[in-house]
């Protein structure tokens, strides 16, 4: 899932409209709760790498 939320966000940077809609379509295969669970898991990486790049400042 995570893969999933890094390719719809550089299809919508990259304006590639047909490659964002197909993601968002398997996206609503996924139950609500499996979608949270992974952006959960997602949100959670984001923060430990952003407190490791901080303590290397």
């Amino acid at each position: 899932m995570t893969q999933e939320l890094i390719d719809l966000r550089s299809s919508i940077l990259e304006g590639r409209d047909e490659d964002a809609l197909a993601i968002v379509n398997d996206l609503e295969g996924m139950s609500k709760r499996a979608i949270l669970r992974n952006i959960e898991s997602y949100l959670v990486r984001l923060l430990i790498q952003l407190i490791k790049n901080q303590s290397d400042a």
